[in-house]
């Protein structure tokens, strides 16, 4: 009899830990990535969206808190922009190092004009809150806001300028390459004028709220849910810039798919894929600095994550991210353009102010989160593997915790 029983409480208990295990494994929602938005000095001013690649809305209220550091530098560089089309027919048969305008006035030779320099370790906090409002419906809020600094140690180890050019000249790049030691290192150097006369500038410890952002996700139940282990979202998105440079309304959509592999030993594959599409400035409360005259932002984003549930029915996930967005200028420009800069003096990239908004902006994110079912931690690193300096290498953290049922 005592053998009996002893074997109904060994069933028992083997059949509560297996349930407490599926239940422990359950918490996880898909890839819930912290923000890894760039510190791009021109995205930093609109309401740029976050991909989503959870499997449903959350079952609790969730608040997060994200913080990142993004090392952007682009040397003093100027340009026109021709507007007699037989003079843009002229330059665009030279490539662009090759051109030469001589601007007079407008009434001899009509043309726009413009000048950047970028130098400056941008910092983000973001904070969020994610409300579960139905079965199938979430509601995202956003508060972002920036600080501009020298990144200077031990506050950007990672991203200030003497760790990245340490990194080029010791181990890839070469000696200053884009010309930070030319310029002087660690220092703050932020200022554009546009197209229309309007100037952007920012100084050491110069902090501004960016705006508030309100996205609505749609989990739609699907057969392939439970068949296929895909799900799909959509969303809608609607930012209010807050800042003195584009005070205005952007709005967007996205969509969203995730298909997820369950493997032995407690081990999990995610693959997702994501696109969204941005209107730019759809409302301008006041005049607003010209940052970019491409009217909408497009981005493609893909991610893979290997996880790994642990006895206890926590999680370690290592994910990586690609993303890449459209150009912030219209592509036709490139054409004509004439540029004017330091290029005898910088090795290389003296142009990168200009002629990366005329390039897709793409990185590599490199993820780690570990999660409970009370709180999940995630770090990252960033890097622009095309060089694009917006930002060259950019670090960031995230913490999210459950507070409401």
């Amino acid at each position: 009899m005592p053998k009996k029983i002893l074997f109904i409480v060994a069933c028992l208990c083997t059949h509560f830990m297996i349930s407490q295990e599926k239940d422990s494994l359950s918490f996880k929602n898909g890839i819930d990535n912290p923000s890894i938005l760039t510190t791009h000095h021109f995205g930093i001013f609109s309401s740029r969206i976050s991909t989503n690649f959870k499997y449903n809305p959350p079952k609790k209220t969730t608040f997060s808190i994200n913080t990142v550091s993004g090392n952007n530098f682009h040397p003093f560089v100027e340009a026109y922009f021709p507007r007699d089309p037989e003079v843009r027919q002229q330059l665009s048969d030279l490539i662009w190092y090759d051109r030469s305008f001589s601007f007079v006035d407008q009434e001899t030779t009509p043309a726009d004009y413009m000048n950047i320099v970028i130098d400056a370790v941008i910092k983000e906090f973001r904070i969020g809150l994610n409300i579960p409002v139905a079965k199938n419906h979430e509601l995202a809020i956003n508060l972002r806001s920036y600080l501009i600094t020298k990144g200077t140690y031990p506050f950007s180890l990672f991203t200030s300028d003497e760790t990245i050019e340490w990194v080029h000249s010791n181990i890839a790049g070469g000696e200053d390459p884009y010309g930070r030691r030319y310029y002087g290192l660690n220092q703050v150097n932020f200022e554009y004028f546009d197209r229309n006369g309007n100037t952007l500038k920012l100084e050491n410890n110069d902090f501004f709220i960016g705006g508030i952002e309100l996205s609505h996700f749609y989990y739609p139940t699907l057969s392939i849910n439970e068949s296929k282990n895909i799900f799909i979202n959509f969303g809608s998105h609607l930012g209010i810039n807050t800042s003195k440079f584009n005070n205005s309304l952007d709005v967007g959509i996205s969509a969203n798919a995730i298909k997820t592999f369950r493997l032995k030993n407690n081990y999990e594959f995610n693959v997702a894929v994501g696109t969204n599409l941005l209107r730019k400035n759809l409302i301008n409360f006041k005049e607003v600095i010209d940052l970019g005259n491409n009217k909408y932002l497009a981005t493609l984003e893909s991610n893979l994550e290997i996880t790994k549930y642990t006895s206890r029915g926590n999680f370690n996930a290592f994910g990586i991210n690609y993303q890449i967005q459209s150009r912030y200028n219209r592509k036709e420009e490139a054409d004509y353009y004439t540029l004017i800069g330091k290029w005898q003096e910088i090795n290389g990239g003296w142009q990168h102010g200009v002629t990366t908004l005329y390039k897709a902006q793409s990185n590599w994110s490199f993820i780690y989160t570990y999660g409970t079912p009370k709180l999940q931690f995630s770090i990252y690193i960033k890097q622009d593997f095309l060089v694009n300096n917006a930002p060259d290498f950019q670090t960031g953290a995230g913490l999210k915790l459950p507070i409401l049922n």
